[in-house]
């Protein structure tokens, strides 16, 4: 099922995510509905805060890129629980990034090449891994959305004042996209 994107504003992108257990109702399901909602929005990365869901939960769908970077072809993953628990800052990238919750926006966005992270898979296998290259600036962007960020507060001040108007626009429901989404009430 094709679930609806909520877009900046809403609360539930402003509140840190809590781990679950694999008692949680439904939850191969939920991740194949994430799937399906990335799919039919064209992205390659949600994590559940964007679906309304303050668990920490992120699916990431890098197959599409495998023309282009054909070490990802098939890649696509659900992260329980997903922590970062180390950044290498010995080296840092710049690169455009754009949020399903955030349409129309794009900014350049410095990152860390390199990360460690411990999550769980889908049968709740423990992993603990370095990650490098554009996996793990997918990773830092949707694991972001777990612990209340969004890719615009990682901006420089004088970005953040030149879409200030973009956002306002959004916050009031002025802006195209081509998948379902949930605007905040105003």
């Amino acid at each position: 099922m094709i679930l609806p994107i909520y877009i900046y504003g809403q609360p539930v992108l402003r509140k840190v995510s809590q781990d679950i257990d694999s008692s949680y109702p439904n939850l191969k399901e939920l991740i194949e509905n994430m799937f399906e909602t990335l799919t039919a929005s064209d992205g390659v990365g949600l994590a559940a805060p964007q679906i309304g869901l303050d668990i920490r939960l992120a699916v990431i769908d890098l197959d599409v890129l495998s023309e282009d970077l054909p070490e990802y072809k098939g890649f696509r993953k659900a992260y329980i629980n997903p922590h970062i628990l180390e950044y290498d800052d010995t080296k840092v990238a710049s690169s455009e990034e754009g949020c399903l919750s955030v349409p129309g926006i794009h900014e350049s966005v410095k990152r860390p090449t390199r990360i460690r992270v411990k999550y769980m898979d889908e049968d709740f296998t423990e992993h603990d891994e370095w990650i490098e290259g554009y996996l793990a600036r997918v990773m830092q962007h949707e694991f972001d959305h777990l612990d209340a960020k969004l890719f615009i507060d990682r901006v420089s001040p004088l970005r953040r004042q030149l879409i200030k108007n973009k956002l306002k626009a959004i916050l009031q429901g002025r802006f195209n996209c081509n998948y379902r989404t949930k605007v905040a009430r105003k």
